[in-house]
């Protein structure tokens, strides 16, 4: 039975009083009775306008709905409906033309291009990880995947074919981000560096030289007396590339955090890593492994002065959104608070860690609080939470704009609204970024009522879509982000297929985004080399002249009307989405996993989170309201798809195997036949609700 303690007439979870008052606040000069007393204000103040956004968006939803109910299957003209969205308000006036002001922003976020990963913040292992994944070696990286056109690696020490290949890679990079006068780094055997362009080597050091380009470190490691050093012209032992830049410490979609419990082991994490002195331990080949976080690294520039470089990526956390309500808070009335308003404070406090150097190690050298914002619906939602970050800053001592925020356009009325949603955190803003999973799931819940949708592999060749990335960046560029903030792109969801997004993720920093999202250290290192291939920011003047595209594409709702459904697209498509959301709930409500590796129905693994989820629910839930399939069929697809998801777990020790009267599976058959009721087609208040049971059980 969770105790809960009384602090100025909130009620609150015994586990997060103790660890804001015995580790979060200690050190950073605060009061803790006037901690208690200002964050009981902040949710008291700020409640109620949370709660009017949230009616403001099912008001909106209704009024949506019922236009197309009126339509009866018509065809949408746009000239039609964009003045129907704006006439409620859906739609807002442009800002006249604006440059943020954003200012003491770190040059990884601001002025640098490179891979950003995503990790979850219940998982410190992984969060380490990410942390550390700043440095990566590429031959490894090479070596371990199939980012080679090789054959791979052979079982049982070192395949000295395939490591020949690997280097043969690595110094055809060198050749092309680094070249030489006269020779290929393949014919260097030490000594001077006939650099073409000699400002390129930037610092040395016992066993090493430091080179850069395209704002990206490189270091070259030479040993001669090791394995890999021993056979090559000039010792080189390995290539080390400067990768993740950033990172994104989330307590969102890629949690499964419904209780005091879960939340304050997110905080913790974060905690540790504000104060670099977070740690794990865990078994590995029967030893007793210990991570903790990279020191800085140590070079003598090439006037001979010291020189250091961040050791680790710059970290942001993502809060979560405005819909969610936590039991670990309850107000005076009994209710319980708003999550995101508990999130705001409680990270940006451990935050304070760092600011003020409390820890031993740095993540922003610039004196910012980095916290990304998911799941904002239009102008109107980013303000409140400028006037939320505003109070927060009052409430710790903190000067104005300290805490940089990061937009996620992943909802449809921002991705329809988003220079007015930029104009709204115009002095704090560090990021957007596309989110173009949940922004997928919202598209089909805002039109559900208009047909039904096309499948959801046929998603990314809609309309919508396209003009939805290339406006992120225009309009990200019109409104002066580069040199100031991020502009990011979306997941690589596929962590074992390298060779594919090495083949098709370049495409991300020629759309002029400076940074992107990978699933692994691994494929941070791999993606690195594109920001080699492409000068982004050079990228983005060369863009920068070109007006986005209008809103006729992006409205363009992708309807399958007229389409002649043969029953066996129909069972695919079924049997498609039921394995997703089973494979992906199961481990949700069953083991508290909120992102995981999971084998799509082709067994390929994928990386899911409730992004994945949502889409494919609000999939089902569309096909159903408009008669596409019936409930028989979904039960019938989902008693199929339980007995794969139960093959594909079998040696999960862990694992309980789906039955229609367990809870994971009543999850799953819940988010698609409540779907279209769900807020905003949200999964999480029925995910929180059954994780819960999974609980108390």
């Amino acid at each position: 039975m969770t105790d809960f303690l009384d602090r100025h007439g909130l009620s609150v979870d015994s586990r997060l009083t103790s660890f804001i008052e015995q580790q979060a606040i200690v050190g950073t000069g605060l009061d803790v009775d006037r901690f208690w007393s200002d964050f009981a204000n902040i949710l008291h103040r700020f409640s109620p306008e949370n709660a009017a956004l949230l009616a403001k968006r099912e008001s909106l939803q209704a009024q949506i709905d019922a236009w197309h109910q009126a339509r009866d299957g018509q065809g949408i003209e746009f000239a039609d409906y964009r003045d129907f969205l704006t006439g409620i308000g859906y739609l807002v006036p442009e800002p006249d033309s604006f440059s943020i002001t954003t200012a003491n922003v770190d040059a990884e976020i601001a002025t640098m291009a490179g891979p950003q990963l995503v990790v979850p913040a219940l998982n410190a292992r992984f969060a380490l990880n990410a942390a550390n994944a700043r440095w990566g070696s590429l031959y490894d990286a090479l070596y371990g995947t199939d980012a080679l056109d090789a054959d791979p690696a052979k079982a049982g020490g070192y395949d000295a074919v395939r490591g020949a290949a690997v280097i043969a890679r690595a110094k055809a990079f060198l050749d092309e981000a680094l070249p030489l006068s006269g020779q290929s780094w393949t014919d260097w055997t030490g000594g001077d560096l006939p650099l073409v362009d000699a400002s390129q080597l930037v610092g040395r050091r016992d066993g090493g030289l430091l080179l850069r380009h395209n704002g990206l470190h490189i270091e070259i490691l030479i040993d001669p007396a090791s394995a890999i050093g021993s056979s090559d012209p000039a010792g080189i032992a390995d290539v080390i590339l400067e990768a993740a830049l950033t990172t994104i410490i989330d307590l969102e979609d890629s949690v499964a955090a419904v209780d005091g419990e879960d939340k304050v082991l997110g905080y913790a994490n974060w905690l540790g890593l504000m104060r670099g002195d977070l740690t794990e331990s865990f078994d590995k080949g029967g030893k007793t492994v210990t991570r903790a976080m990279h020191a800085d690294r140590q070079w003598l520039g090439s006037d001979g002065s010291p020189m250091t470089l961040h050791g680790r990526s710059v970290m942001f956390v993502r809060n979560v959104g405005h819909l969610m309500t936590t039991p670990m808070i309850r107000l005076a009335d009994g209710s319980e608070a708003p999550e995101g308003l508990c999130d705001a404070v409680i990270t940006s406090l451990c935050s304070l860690h760092d600011l003020k150097g409390l820890g031993s190690l740095k993540n922003s050298r610039e004196g910012s609080i980095y916290i990304v914002k998911p799941k904002q619906h239009g102008p109107e939602e980013c303000a409140f939470t400028d006037r939320l970050f505003d109070a927060v800053e009052d409430m710790l001592g903190l000067a104005r704009y300290t805490i940089k925020v990061g937009v996620m356009d992943e909802e449809r009325r921002t991705s329809a609204n988003l220079a007015a949603c930029i104009h709204a955190v115009k002095n704090r803003l560090a990021f957007i970024n596309t989110g173009f999973l949940d922004r997928t799931g919202d598209e089909i819940h805002t039109s559900m009522r208009a047909g039904p949708m096309v499948p959801k592999g046929e998603m990314k060749g809609s309309d919508w879509i396209a003009a939805y990335e290339d406006r992120n960046v225009r309009i990200g560029l019109a409104c002066g982000l580069s040199g100031k903030a991020q502009i990011g792109k979306g997941m690589w969801a596929m962590p074992d297929l390298m060779k594919a997004m090495l083949e098709a993720k370049i495409g991300h920093p020629k759309s002029g985004a400076n940074t992107a999202w990978v699933p692994s250290p691994t494929a941070a290192t791999l993606h690195a080399l594109h920001y080699h291939a492409v000068d982004v920011f050079a990228r983005q003047k060369e863009l920068a002249v070109k007006s986005a595209p209008g809103l006729a594409p992006l409205l363009n709702v992708p309807l399958a009307r007229g389409r002649n459904w043969s029953q066996g697209e129909i069972t695919r498509e079924l049997d498609n989405n039921c394995q997703g959301i089973l494979g992906y709930v199961v481990r949700w409500i069953d083991q508290g996993i909120g992102c995981s590796k999971v084998p799509d129905i082709d067994d390929v693994g994928l990386m899911e989170d409730r992004a994945t989820l949502r889409i494919s629910s609000q999939a089902l839930a569309n096909w159903l309201l408009h008669g596409i399939c019936t409930e028989e069929q979904v039960d019938a697809a989902l008693a199929r798809m339980a007995e794969k998801v139960d093959e594909q777990n079998a040696s999960d020790p862990l694992y309980e195997k789906l039955t229609p009267d367990g809870i994971a599976y009543q999850a799953a058959r819940a988010l698609i036949f409540e779907g279209v009721s769900q807020p905003s087609g949200y999964t999480e208040p029925l995910l929180h609700k059954y994780r819960q049971a999974k609980k108390a059980a």
